[in-house]
């Protein structure tokens, strides 16, 4: 196991989880759960389970005062931490911001918190199931479709932010792809496993985020399924390196997600 943090669990925060179902099992091929887990309590949390049988992550609804508070649409990673209450001093003594104290939950501890320019994310520390101590999640898969395969952070300003999760998360960045005007895009890495990049803030990003791009199996097809199902498509499929294709949208319920896959042979987008 790599000693730097990984990501171990995706969240969509979501005011609409049976609608947010609908337009992920069309475009992803996901199953999320139609009515809450019983082990989540009083809050409204659905797993989201892949064609495999294993998971994607999980829906967390967002009530009335969760909004009346300041909750948005979104989709938040979890890294790995020994020590979340260690991690989360450390954060904030960096000048990071803590959104949810450190909390025990069945799964293990979490906190939510932000760093110096504003992007927020969970840190956790899991109790594993029993049997798979030890073992890493599959959440994150640098190929796999219906799994996250990209992580990219736009921030106002990218050097403090490499140099923040190389102290407290110990990624390394190598490499990166000129956007001309616009700067660079910054490659994150854990151990040998690109997680994804760091870029500038650009236009249609209102603040500092992490976003998320989920494999698909056709971004041909992902993409009418987007359009077809009440999403936003905010930038059309485009090739990347290595020759699949990604594409930026806005769920029906205001999310922002990117996807990313192959472009199937004859497909004219």
């Amino acid at each position: 196991m790599n000693a730097a943090s990984n990501f171990i669990w995706y969240e969509l925060m979501t005011p609409d989880p049976a609608g947010a179902a609908r337009f992920y099992g069309a475009v992803v091929g996901w199953t999320i759960a139609a009515t809450p887990d019983a082990a989540a309590g009083d809050v409204d949390y659905r797993m989201i389970g892949r064609a495999d049988g294993g998971n994607a992550g999980g829906v967390l609804a967002l009530g009335a005062d969760m909004l009346a508070g300041g909750a948005r649409p979104a989709w938040m990673g979890y890294l790995e931490v020994a020590d979340v209450d260690a991690m989360v001093a450390a954060i904030r003594a960096d000048g990071g911001a803590v959104h949810m104290p450190a909390t025990d939950l069945p799964v293990g501890r979490i906190a939510m918190v932000s760093d110096p320019q504003g992007a927020a994310f969970y840190v956790m520390k899991p109790v594993p199931p029993e049997g798979m101590e030890g073992m890493e999640s599959d959440v994150f898969s640098v190929t796999a479709a219906q799994h996250i395969r990209w992580n990219e952070l736009a921030t106002s300003d990218p050097d403090a932010a490499i140099a923040f999760y190389k102290k407290h998360f110990g990624w390394r960045q190598e490499g990166e792809m000129p956007m001309g005007e616009l700067g660079a895009y910054r490659f994150i890495q854990r151990g040998d496993v690109r997680l994804g990049a760091v870029m500038p803030l650009m236009e249609g990003y209102p603040v500092p985020a992490w976003n998320v791009y989920i494999g698909v199996d056709d971004i041909g097809r992902a993409r009418d399924a987007v359009a077809a199902n009440g999403g936003t498509i905010t930038s059309e499929p485009m090739e990347i390196p290595g020759g699949e294709y990604a594409m930026n949208a806005i769920d029906p319920q205001g999310a922002p997600v990117g996807f990313v896959g192959p472009r199937k042979q004859g497909e004219r987008r």
